[in-house]
């Protein structure tokens, strides 16, 4: 048997299908379907805006140069500047058209001795307005009104609010005094009045304890409630391990003011000085003397920005570990070296020879 040399032959193959004739076809298809409309005798469904809508019966198409109407929505009002109809152009499509209707305005609210403050155009419905008073004035009413639609009107959600004067009455008599402008019963903002106390018949003095001075500062309201016009008197101030060395007199009255010192071993806790208090009592409380040395230093320690004994000795302990491993380690890699194992500096070199052979060679320095 003779073999043949001659070569073999591949089969034929099969020609692969092309999917182009068919993709175009699809293409084609698919913007027929697109531009269909276009390539329509008609224009479409009217347009749609915010503030119209379509005055009569839509209908699914209509024919050119056939017209549509619209009339504002409720709560919006007509501009005569701009049209309400459009029509089907030629090219089957709708003449552009503008909004023509605008949003209703509620009225701009006046208020004497006050503003309302609201949108740089007008107080559309939706929008809001806040009322602030002049100095002197204060509001009545709600601080906040909204322009509501109803049906096709718009109005305020509240009345609108009014700025009323302030005025206070007489801040009131009071016993062994008198005030400035007391023939009056009313007073406006601002307004002074002046507390002062009678003179007393007996041996002694009436003081003024509270605020002499009164404003009106809001409606029916003063800065401060009245004084009283009384006799105050402190008991002589007796500290104990202790003495008195400023404002030694015979009589102690209203707001008298007293300095203490402690004998020696004993050092003083509270408050230096006090006074004498409406309540006929010393103000704050008392201090006390207490034997022995007043402590200069906190109640807690200090604390230190150092790390302590404790700390130091354990970082000292971690570097010195750590440098016998390096001198260990250095160590057995020089007597490696002298042994010729491993050694220690040498270049790593690589020959190629050829495609699939490689020669490593180590070079000692």
């Amino acid at each position: 048997m003779t073999a043949s040399c001659a070569g073999r032959t591949a089969p034929p193959r099969r020609p692969e299908r092309t999917f182009f004739p068919w993709c175009f076809i699809g293409f084609v298809l698919v913007a027929l379907v697109l531009l269909l409309p276009k390539f329509s005798d008609a224009c479409g469904k009217p347009p749609v805006f915010e503030s119209m809508k379509f005055k009569g019966v839509p209908k699914s198409s209509y024919s050119p140069g056939e017209k549509i109407y619209f009339e504002c929505n409720p709560g919006y009002y007509y501009s005569l500047y701009l049209p309400l109809v459009t029509f089907c152009e030629n090219n089957n499509s709708w003449f552009p058209l503008d909004e023509a209707c605008f949003k209703k305005e509620c009225p701009t609210p006046k208020v004497p001795n006050g503003v309302a403050v609201g949108p740089e155009v007008g107080f559309q419905f939706d929008r809001e307005a806040q009322f602030f008073c002049d100095e002197g004035y204060y509001l009545q009413g709600e601080e906040i009104l909204t322009c509501k639609r109803s049906g096709s009107n718009v109005h305020w959600n509240y009345d609108i609010p009014k700025c009323e004067k302030i005025l206070c009455q007489s801040p009131g008599k009071i016993k062994n005094g008198k005030h400035t402008n007391s023939w009056r019963d009313i007073f406006e903002y601002n307004e002074l009045v002046t507390y002062s106390c009678d003179p007393s018949h007996g041996p002694e003095e009436y003081s003024l304890v509270g605020e002499s001075k009164l404003i009106c500062s809001g409606p029916g309201t003063w800065s401060s409630d009245p004084p009283e016009c009384k006799v105050v008197k402190c008991e002589y101030p007796v500290l104990k391990n202790g003495k008195l060395v400023s404002g030694i007199r015979e009589k102690f009255s209203y707001q008298a003011v007293v300095l203490f010192e402690c004998l020696s071993g004993f050092y003083l806790n509270g408050s230096n000085p006090v006074f004498c208090g409406g309540n006929n009592t010393w103000e704050p409380e008392m201090p006390t003397c207490i034997k022995g040395f007043k402590p200069t230093h906190a109640t807690k320690p200090p604390v230190s920005r150092y790390p302590d004994a404790g700390t130091i000795t354990l970082i000292i302990l971690t570097i010195l570990v750590g440098i016998a491993v390096i001198c260990t380690c250095v160590y057995k890699c020089l007597r490696r070296e002298k042994k010729g194992h491993f050694p220690f500096y040498s270049l790593f070199r690589t020959y190629v020879t050829g495609e699939s052979h490689r020669e490593v060679k180590f070079i000692s320095l």
